[in-house]
This record gives C-alpha cells, sequence and structure tokens, in this order.
C-alpha cells in the first residue's frame, strides 16, 4: 500500500519511506524492483487503490503483483472481509494502461478466490503466471493464506497444467527469463 498510515499499521517496525527508498536504491542498482497491491486490505479506500496505482507508475515498477486481500486464521486479520475478486481484476487492467510494459502476474489468490481466476486475470492485463515451484512435500508449510491453489498439485502436473492453461488462452509461453521488455517511446516521435 501507499497509504503510509495503513502501511505503519501492518508494517510498525518498517517506516514507509524506508521502504520506498528501498525499492528506489534497488532500481538505481539495476534492479528489476516489483511493488503493487493486495486488494482489500481492512481500512483501505478507493482513493489507497488509486494511489496505489500511482505510485507503481512513479516507480516505473517492473512487475506489479495485483491480487485479493484474503485472511489468515494464525493472523490478527483473521476476523477481517477478503478481498473483491472484481476490484482485483480492474486494478489489473488500470495498472496495465498505465504501465503498458510492466510484468503484471495472474496470482495464485486470483485462483483460489475464483476457480478460473487466473485465466481471468490474463484476459483483463495480467502477462505473468508464476508457477508453484516449491517440491510438494513442503508445500502444505508455506501456508500464506486459507485453500491456496495447487498446494497438493504433484510436481510433475504443475508445468504441465499452466502451459495447458496458457495455450488454452490462445496464447504462448514464454522461454526467456521473463525480465521485463521495457518500450521507450521518443520525443520525436511525431503521429503525423
Amino acid at each position: 500500500t501507499a497509504n503510509k498510515e495503513l502501511y505503519r499499521k501492518l508494517h510498525p517496525d518498517t517506516p514507509f519511506e524506508e521502504r520506498v527508498k528501498c525499492l528506489h536504491w534497488l532500481k538505481k542498482l539495476g534492479y528489476e524492483v516489483g511493488a503493487g497491491n493486495i486488494v482489500g486490505l481492512p481500512g483501505q479506500t478507493v482513493e489507497d487503490l488509486a494511489d496505489d496505482l500511482l505510485f507503481v507508475k512513479e516507480l516505473d515498477a517492473d512487475m506489479v503483483g495485483i491480487g485479493p486481500f484474503i485472511p489468515h486464521p494464525q493472523t490478527p486479520l483473521r476476523n477481517e472481509k477478503g478481498g473483491d475478486f472484481l476490484t482485483s481484476l480492474k486494478m489489473i487492467a488500470l495498472a496495465r494502461i498505465l504501465i503498458p510494459d510492466t510484468n503484471i502476474p495472474a496470482t495464485t489468490a486470483m485462483g483460489t478466490i475464483h476457480p478460473n481466476g487466473r485465466q481471468i486475470a490474463l484476459k483483463c492485463g495480467a502477462n505473468v503466471i508464476m508457477p508453484v515451484m516449491t517440491p510438494s512435500p513442503y508445500r502444505p508449510l508455506y501456508q500464506l493464506y486459507p485453500g491456496k491453489i495447487c498446494v497438493s498439485e504433484s510436481d510433475t502436473k504443475c508445468i504441465p497444467c499452466v502451459f495447458h492453461m496458457i495455450r488454452a488462452l490462445g496464447r504462448e509461453v514464454g522461454k526467456s527469463y521473463g525480465s521485463r521488455k521495457k518500450v521507450t517511446i521518443s520525443s520525436s516521435t511525431s503521429c503525423s
């Protein structure tokens, strides 16, 4: 979140300004930098969501991660309402418009709250799928939120499943590392 007060509530030991400074340092050092937001955090407003998009645009984030808030039963936010699927899709679409060449993942959280969530996210502006590569025996130990997809899937099923998902949408599976393909527009370019 780009809301300093909300950030302070969620990260009381890390100042917001420190986080932003670190992101800018990483960019200056040549790293690809990701930022984004969790849609539907308790206390978040529509204005906060707009500010989050402006923040990732100003940062010129190489990856913009957007997904719905899913409360975990073992956290202080366990009794809070989860984030909205449609709002998450709108945020993905707006991020694509604001930063056309950034990588936007279709997150497992989207697939967790909707059976075709990742596919729909890919149709709304996401362009990256990050398959679960954690070895099968260890996946249940990494429970960011309840009901996470792909936890019980075998290692040998995950990659073919992702390939099938992408091809079913009429798309090709990339063969590169997945780095951002930055597009620069010359100021001397004329439309006439």
